[in-house]
């Protein structure tokens, strides 16, 4: 079974992503606009649209629940920071994902074993405590974040910016848990190190992690 990643939240497969963006259709009546972890999730999900660029245009000050006039089912409606509407599909986003978006996957799971050495170097030095709020944290409880410091996809993006573009970005068919990696080994250990420079890591509860917007 292939894993599928809005932004950086795994699900074991397409089928479950979108039944989490589903939900949020169906739990809300049309006009709602979106707030907090749930704007979050499609905000990353609309980033997948393989015409994002487009569709966000000058930028996104608002997400919220439509009326589709074909069927009459529930979508999404972005609202620009101008002022315009313009309307996505949700499964355009999960069914044909952008080249960014592959590319982003893939850079996660360069660098997840670096993340999981400064979970446990957390937890082995004793400081495994939120760095937000304080609280004692549980190791089923607590997300590495990227809170303190640039998000990932910021990140991602200016490495690629570094390396031509996101043409330059060549991937491996999917591995394990469905995932792909970069197959340059060298433009990979060059990711690894452009991460190791501008990642500011810290430890939060899920919670906490959720709703600094950041993630993992």
């Amino acid at each position: 079974m292939q894993a599928c990643w809005i932004g950086d939240r795994e699900y074991r497969s397409k089928a479950q992503a979108k039944a989490a963006v589903q939900a949020i259709l169906r739990n809300h009546s049309p006009g709602t606009e979106l707030t907090g972890e749930q704007f979050s999730l499609i905000r990353d999900l609309l980033d997948m649209h393989p015409r994002a660029e487009a569709k966000i245009g000058p930028g996104v000050a608002g997400i919220r629940i439509v009326t589709s006039p074909l069927g009459g089912h529930h979508g999404f409606e972005l609202i620009r920071t101008d002022g315009t509407p313009m309307d996505f599909s949700y499964q355009d986003c999960l069914d044909h994902p952008s080249p960014r978006t592959k590319a982003h996957n893939a850079m996660r799971f360069e660098v997840e074993e670096l993340k999981s050495a400064y979970f446990e170097e957390r937890y082995e030095a004793g400081t495994f405590t939120s760095d937000a709020s304080g609280v004692p944290l549980r190791r089923d409880d607590t997300d590495v974040s990227y809170f303190q410091g640039p998000p990932f996809a910021q990140i991602a993006d200016d490495f690629a910016e570094l390396e031509g573009g996101w043409s330059q970005i060549s991937l491996t068919p999917a591995e394990q848990k469905g995932r792909t990696a970069l197959a340059d080994h060298a433009q990979a250990d060059r990711w690894r190190a452009r991460w190791k420079e501008r990642a500011v890591l810290g430890l939060l509860t899920r919670a906490e992690n959720n709703s600094s917007g950041q993630h993992t």
